[in-house]
């Protein structure tokens, strides 16, 4: 599924500047890919579940995530990026 338009929340784009040099080249990849199949292998995409139901994660790499909620007409939204601290 190709995706239309990101919007980004505060609280996600704090936590982006947050990261490292290194950690950001690779989100800004992986938004690449997100923006053309959201669901390509390489990014691991899952739902949440318990508290977080309603929102999805894909992968920065083994141990960095971005968390998203998908809106409507392939809209989405970035909520947070971070560890796995970010799904508490």
């Amino acid at each position: 599924m190709k995706i239309k338009e990101i919007f980004y929340t505060s609280h996600f784009e704090k936590s982006f500047k947050r990261l490292e040099r290194n950690l950001k080249i690779k989100a800004v990849k992986k938004e690449e890919v997100f923006r053309n199949d959201c669901f390509d292998p390489a990014l691991d995409t899952h739902k949440l579940k318990g508290h977080l139901f309603g929102y999805w994660s894909f992968s920065i790499n083994r141990e960095y995530r971005v968390m998203f909620r998908f809106e409507s007409d392939g809209k989405v939204t970035f909520i947070d990026v971070g560890s796995h601290s970010i799904y508490k």
